[in-house]
C-alpha cells in the first residue's frame, strides 16, 4: 500500500512539474527573444504561487496562527485557481496556434508578392524619347492620350554615327529612322535653388513582410496574451460571483405520504458555507440576510459551515444567531467540521440557537426530520448510524434525512427516507473539476430520485480553497414540498 501510495504521489508530483513547465514555456520562453529578466520573472511567480498555495493549505490544516492563515490564503487560493486556468488556456492556444500561424504565412507571401513586382515610375521624372514621325501627325493623333514614357538610351558620344546616334523608341509606329534632329529635346527645368533632384519613388508595398523569427514571436504573444488574459478574467469574474453572495434557488419537490396540511412547507436548505481565512463574518451575515428573506418554515444547514476552530471563526459564525424559521434552524455536521473540532461546533452551534442532529430524529407536524454525522466522523467514533436515527420510526409519516454528502442516499433508501437534502459537491466549484465530482458521487446538483428516495443535491453558499466558483454558481435552494393530496 505504501509503495502504491508513493507512486501514486510521484505520478501528481511529475504532472504538476509538467504542466507548470509547460505553462511557463508558453508565457514566458516563447514570447522572448532570449535568456534575461522576463524569463526569470516567470519562474519566480509560478514557483513563488505555488508555494503560497501550498503554505496556506498546511497553515489551515495544522491550526497555524489565523492571521498568517489569512495572509497566506489569499494569493495562494487564488494562485490555485489561476494556475488551473492559465493550462488550460495554453491547452487551448495549441489549437489556435497552428491557425494564427497560417494566416500570418499567408499575409507575408501575398507581401511578398506585391514586393516582387516592378517598380513604378519615380513622381516627377522626365522621360526622354525619341518621337520618330512627323510633327503634324504625331501630335493629331497622341494629343489625348496620355502614355507613360520609357527611360531613354544613354547619349551617344560626341560625333558618334550609326545606331548609337538614333532612337530606337517608336510610340506611334512611325519609321525606326528619324534625323539627328528629331532627337533634340529641352533640357529639365532648372529650380531657382539649384538643381531639381527627382523625388522617391512610389513604394511597391506599404508594409515590408515579417521575417521567419519575427513571424513566431508575434503569434507566440498573441496566442500567450490571450491565454492569460482568459485566465485572469475568468478567476476574476468567478471570484466575484463567491464574493456577492449566494443566489435563491426555488424547488417544488411532491411527497406521497405529506398530508394536504403541508403542502407548500418551505425549507431553506445551505450548505458548504466554509467560513474561515478568507469568508468571514461579512460573508456570513449576506447568507444569514438572504435565508430570512425567503421567510422559510424551517431551516437545514447541512454540513461544511467552517474551515477553522471556534476559537478563530467564532466571531464570523455569530450571525447564526439571527436565522429565522416557523420551526426554527437545524444543523448536521459534514467532513470539514471534523477538520475544524466537530464536537466544539456542535456546541457552538446550539449556543447559537441551531439544533444540531447527531443521528437523531425530531417530529414536527406533519413529517419527521432526521439528521445523520458525515462518514468522515467515523474515525473518531462518531460516524453516520442510520438505525439509531430512523429504525423507530412511524413509516406511514413522511421523513426528510438531513445528510451532508449525496453518497449516503443508498443507507436512506434502505431505511424508507422521502426525501435527502445534502450538499457537498460544490457542484464541481471549477470547471472541469465537475467532470471529477460526477464520479465520486451519485448526483452531482439538482433533485434525482432513488427507488422511492428523491435526493436533492445543493450546490453550496461558499467556496473551499480558491474563493471562485466557474460554471457552478453558489446557491441556497428552498424547497416546497408539495403534497399529492393536495
Amino acid at each position: 500500500m505504501v509503495i502504491v501510495f508513493a507512486l501514486v504521489a510521484l505520478l501528481v508530483l511529475s504532472a504538476l512539474v509538467a504542466g507548470n513547465w509547460f505553462v511557463w514555456r508558453r508565457l514566458f520562453r516563447d514570447t522572448t527573444r532570449g535568456p534575461g529578466f522576463v524569463r526569470r520573472a516567470g519562474v519566480v511567480v509560478i514557483a513563488g504561487g505555488w508555494a503560497l498555495t501550498v503554505g496556506a493549505l498546511v497553515a489551515e490544516r495544522t491550526g497555524a496562527p489565523f492571521r498568517l492563515q489569512q495572509i497566506l490564503a489569499w494569493p495562494g487560493f487564488l494562485w490555485l485557481a489561476l494556475s488551473i486556468y492559465l493550462l488550460l488556456g495554453v491547452v487551448a492556444g495549441e489549437f489556435v496556434r497552428p491557425l494564427l500561424r497560417r494566416w500570418v504565412e499567408r499575409r507575408a507571401r501575398a507581401g511578398e508578392a506585391v514586393a516582387e513586382q516592378p517598380e513604378l515610375v519615380p513622381a516627377g521624372a522626365t522621360a526622354v524619347t525619341a518621337l520618330a514621325t512627323t510633327p503634324s501627325t504625331a501630335t493629331a493623333t497622341k494629343s489625348a492620350e496620355p502614355r507613360t514614357l520609357p527611360p531613354a538610351p544613354a547619349p551617344a558620344p560626341a560625333g558618334a554615327t550609326g545606331p548609337a546616334a538614333t532612337s530606337t523608341t517608336d510610340l506611334d509606329s512611325a519609321p525606326t529612322t528619324a534625323p539627328t534632329s528629331a532627337l533634340k529635346t529641352d533640357p529639365p527645368p532648372s529650380s531657382a535653388t539649384g538643381p531639381t533632384t527627382a523625388p522617391d519613388p512610389v513604394p511597391a508595398s506599404p508594409s515590408r513582410p515579417l521575417a521567419t523569427p519575427s513571424r513566431r514571436l508575434f503569434v507566440s504573444r498573441v496566442v500567450a496574451g490571450a491565454a492569460a488574459a482568459a485566465a485572469v478574467g475568468t478567476v476574476g469574474y468567478g471570484t466575484y460571483g463567491v464574493l456577492r453572495g449566494p443566489k435563491v434557488k426555488r424547488v417544488t419537490v411532491p411527497l406521497a405520504k405529506l398530508p394536504r396540511a403541508a403542502h407548500g412547507y418551505r425549507i431553506a436548505v445551505v450548505s458548504d458555507i466554509h467560513l474561515g481565512p478568507v469568508l468571514g463574518r461579512g460573508f456570513a451575515q449576506k447568507v444569514v440576510d438572504t435565508i430570512n428573506g425567503t421567510q422559510p418554515d424551517l431551516i437545514a444547514v447541512v454540513g461544511d459551515l467552517v474551515d477553522g476552530s471556534v476559537k478563530d471563526l467564532g466571531p464570523a459564525a455569530a450571525p447564526l444567531a439571527q436565522l429565522r424559521a416557523r420551526h426554527g434552524a437545524f444543523f448536521v455536521t459534514g467532513n470539514h467540521e471534523y477538520f475544524s473540532g466537530a464536537e466544539q461546533w456542535v456546541d457552538e452551534v446550539r449556543r447559537l440557537g441551531l439544533r444540531p442532529l447527531e443521528n437523531a430524529r425530531t417530529e414536527l407536524p406533519h413529517f419527521d426530520l432526521a439528521g445523520v454525522n458525515d462518514v468522515a466522523g467515523e474515525s473518531e467514533g462518531q460516524g453516520p448510524d442510520f438505525a439509531k436515527a430512523l429504525d423507530d420510526r412511524d413509516r406511514a409519516r413522511a421523513c426528510v434525512l438531513l445528510a451532508h454528502q449525496p453518497v449516503q442516499i443508498h443507507d436512506a433508501v434502505d431505511h424508507g427516507v422521502d426525501l435527502q437534502l445534502s450538499g457537498h459537491t460544490h457542484g464541481g466549484q471549477l470547471w472541469p473539476g465537475n467532470l471529477v465530482a460526477e464520479l465520486a458521487n451519485p448526483t452531482l446538483a439538482g433533485l434525482e430520485r432513488y427507488g422511492d428516495t428523491q435526493l436533492y443535491v445543493s450546490r453550496g453558499a461558499g467556496a473551499w480553497g480558491p474563493p471562485t466558483r466557474v460554471g457552478a454558481p453558489s446557491d441556497i435552494t428552498v424547497i416546497e414540498l408539495a403534497s399529492r393530496q393536495a
